[in-house]
């Protein structure tokens, strides 16, 4: 079958498609015919790969049909849509673990299938199980244009809270208004505090979602209202050290957490896509979220794919075409 590589070379990352054989599932597996995956940032990181010269197959996740199941799998039959977290999405065929299957509706085209489940996933972690938010409460994302900003946008929308974004682009900004976003803040600094007590009358955000990194830590600290949780996801700014006043922790009682997708146990990622397919899959299958792709290109196109990822121009995710 056709497969994307990914490997380290000089430290440099090498994209190179192999022809190798068909994964075989193993008990507890299921092999995906894949019909489209999604890029995310991480996979294209030497940080995220090292610098060591090593290799792997890419693609983190994917959408397509059950082609073959593994021994002690009962629930999950060849044919069924299925979209979720895999071992090489860049491919003809990808290996899914049956904790990780999540089923595809029917209202969903594959390329939006195939952006869900690592957004999704992280946003449902952030969110709902650590950052409970609630019906008239305040959301604020960082860099709310990307894939995870987009998701977390739709799913506070679907839980009845306000949302507050932050982006470079003013034109990201009335994009995203038209999809739900409640107020845009049209900004690449830290310097946006004062706006979101503005528009929150006074009292900040009551779950804030940092996409960027440290060097926005201290601003969405100012934002952060009483009682109020704050959530890392990323740093892509490279900042990964800053300073905190404890003072402030304290008088205010904030929550502060990390979330990751890929620092996570096999148990904790089956907690994850359980409380997926609970609260957030009906939305996704009754309308109310539909999920936004950026550019589709075809499987042949991954480094151009990977180029507009890198270019930070994306609202939403940016999706690969299988063969």
């Amino acid at each position: 079958m056709n497969s994307w590589w990914i490997k380290t070379d000089n430290a440099q990352l090498v994209l190179e498609m192999r022809d190798v054989p068909e994964p075989r599932p193993a008990a507890g597996e299921v092999i995906v015919r894949v019909r489209a995956a999604a890029l995310n940032r991480g996979e294209f990181s030497l940080n995220h790969h090292g610098k060591g010269g090593g290799e792997k197959i890419g693609g983190q996740e994917a959408a397509g049909e059950v082609y073959a199941v593994g021994s002690g799998i009962l629930k999950i039959k060849t044919g069924d849509r299925v979209m979720g977290r895999v071992r090489g999405g860049f491919s003809e065929f990808a290996v899914m673990s049956e904790a990780e299957v999540i089923p595809v509706p029917r209202r969903l085209s594959w390329e939006q299938a195939a952006g869900v489940p690592l957004v999704f996933l992280v946003t449902h972690d952030m969110l709902i199980r650590r950052g409970r938010i609630k019906e008239g409460e305040w959301l604020l994302a960082t860099a709310v244009s990307s894939g995870v900003g987009v998701a977390c946008m739709q799913t506070a929308k679907l839980l009845g809270a306000h949302v507050i974004g932050t982006s470079g682009s003013r034109e990201k900004l009335d994009r995203l208004q038209r999809l739900g976003l409640d107020a845009g803040i049209a900004t690449r600094q830290a310097d946006f505090a004062d706006a979101v007590k503005k528009i929150t009358g006074g009292a900040g955000a009551n779950v804030i979602v940092n996409g960027v990194g440290g060097s926005l830590f201290g601003e969405c600290l100012r934002a952060l209202a009483y009682q109020g949780r704050f959530a890392t996801v990323s740093t892509t700014d490279g900042v990964t050290k800053c300073e905190i006043d404890i003072a402030q922790l304290h008088a205010n009682r904030w929550e502060l957490y990390g979330v990751s997708n890929r620092h996570t146990t096999p148990e904790q990622r089956a907690q994850m896509v359980r409380g997926l397919i609970r609260d957030i899959l009906p939305g996704l299958a009754d309308g109310r979220i539909v999920p936004v792709v950026d550019t589709v290109f075809e499987f042949g196109a991954l480094p151009a794919a990977r180029d507009r990822m890198l270019s930070n121009a994306q609202v939403g995710k940016i999706i690969l075409r299988a063969p």
